[in-house]
């Protein structure tokens, strides 16, 4: 799961996006963590469950996609690091 929580942060930087936007457009699709325990997952200091990592990685998916560009980043179900 490290290793793909450090994916999802990765992209965030790539992407340019603050830790806030991020939240708001993972909340948009039915996320309920805080942004404060969000922040704590992209720095390791929480686990997501497997439905918060693929609420991510579909929020940031869906940006690379409004920037014309492939989604790099893998479902729980496509990973077997998640």
């Amino acid at each position: 799961m490290e290793q793909s929580v450090a994916r999802l942060a990765r992209a965030r930087r790539e992407l340019g996006l603050s830790i806030t936007e991020l939240w708001w457009r993972y909340f948009a699709l039915g996320g309920i963590t805080t942004a404060l325990e969000l922040e704590a997952i992209l720095y390791h200091a929480l686990v997501p469950t497997v439905e918060d990592y693929d609420l991510l990685a579909l929020a940031l998916n869906e940006r690379f996609s409004e920037l014309g560009r492939d989604h790099p980043l893998p479902y729980s179900t496509d990973d077997e690091d998640v």
